[in-house]
């Protein structure tokens, strides 16, 4: 980097400063072994999510089943079978999702076998080729998108989102690094802190957005292998939104966690300094996880700047929001990242040259004038 000797200059020496310091951050992590035993492994958990559910099956199938005709048509077909006295208390076990499905009398007389499969949202395919015959199928709330695709995207863009969140801890390990060895004090003799900051989160950013391209052309052939050629053309629209949604949240994320690099001076305290860091990674993750089916708490977390990498686009996939609400909720995030590297800026150079004990955030962003 000394071909930056300006330590205040202009626009032009302050973006040259932020490209090499990010071309050295890319470097450094593309030779590191670690960083592509990590992607391998989540490039492996993408295919093993996709297919192994298909390849092992699930637990056994429960069924309701209303008069003796339903009771014979399951004789034998290895579902665990719940006999009711009459078709509303069938449905009623069907909505509380105590059985998939319920198989009940015929009245309409559309079927060979005298029977019909009553389901909640999606056809139960199990309970269906498990009959000699195939019946008529009536749903009782009809989803657009089914119950186990929705998971299966849920459970991606969550993990995604984690793995990359939980990630930034290399800019904190660098930054700590880097004044622990006093490299530091070189590199801001010749390049400006602010830029030293710029410079990683790019770095590290551009490294993120890479790691997505790969996986959003791997995801395609993970699902058609798992079975789930037709989730394409649904999660299609969500992913052009979770990309620039997973960039944004990142570099949110990238923005607190030189921060708390910055604070401390050696490797064994960083991990006493990361707590509320790792929340604001974990928290999102376990709230979409949680509450994906509570429509109310999943809005509210698609506008908090934190969670709304990943509720967001699982809301447009499920077809829930409404076109202006991505908008509003990126907009919302722009900004917070704007104030979180603005805020990230001032505190990280007044911490970046304290090599002494774990600085208080206040006294950092005091020290800076």
């Amino acid at each position: 980097m000394t071909g930056v000797t300006e330590r205040d200059g202009g626009s032009g020496g302050f973006a040259a400063a932020t490209r090499l310091v990010a071309e050295r951050e890319v470097r450094t992590f593309l030779r590191a072994k670690g960083f592509w035993i990590g992607f391998g492994v989540v490039l492996v958990g993408l295919f093993a999510m996709s297919i192994l559910p298909t390849a092992l099956g699930g637990g056994t199938t429960r069924v309701a089943a209303v008069g003796e005709r339903a009771a014979e048509a399951l004789a034998g077909t290895g579902l665990e079978v719940r006999a009711v006295d009459d078709v509303a208390a069938a449905e009623a076990l069907v909505r509380s999702e105590e059985v998939e499905a319920a198989v009940v009398p015929d009245t309409a007389g559309g079927s060979a076998a005298g029977v019909r499969v009553v389901a909640l949202a999606d056809p139960p395919t199990d309970v269906v080729a498990a009959l000699r015959t195939a019946p008529p199928v009536d749903l009782l709330d009809p989803a657009e998108v089914g119950q186990g695709q929705r998971q299966l995207v849920i459970m991606v863009f969550a993990l995604v989102f984690l793995m990359f969140g939980m990630s930034g801890t290399a800019i904190a390990q660098s930054t700590v690094t880097e004044k622990q060895t006093r490299i530091v004090e070189i590199l801001v003799s010749t390049v400006p802190v602010r830029a030293l900051l710029a410079g990683k989160i790019a770095g590290h950013s551009l490294l993120t957005i890479g790691q997505v391209v790969v996986l959003a052309v791997a995801a395609p052939v993970a699902l058609r292998l798992g079975g789930h050629a037709e989730l394409l053309a649904l999660v299609a629209p969500a992913l052009g939104w979770f990309v620039p949604f997973l960039v944004l949240g990142f570099v949110l994320l990238a923005a607190v966690w030189a921060v708390t690099g910055s604070l401390v001076s050696r490797q064994e305290d960083l991990g006493s300094s990361t707590g509320l860091v790792v929340l604001l990674v974990m928290a999102p993750y376990f709230g979409v996880m949680f509450f994906s089916d509570n429509a109310t708490v999943l809005t509210v977390l698609s506008y908090v700047p934190f969670s709304s990498a990943i509720a967001m686009p699982v809301r447009l996939f499920a077809g829930e929001a409404a076109v202006w609400e991505p908008l509003v909720a990126m907009g919302l995030l722009a900004g917070t990242v704007v104030l979180a590297v603005l805020f990230a800026g001032r505190v990280y150079s007044g911490s970046l040259l304290h090599t002494g004990g774990k600085l208080a955030l206040a006294k950092a962003w005091s020290r800076d004038e």
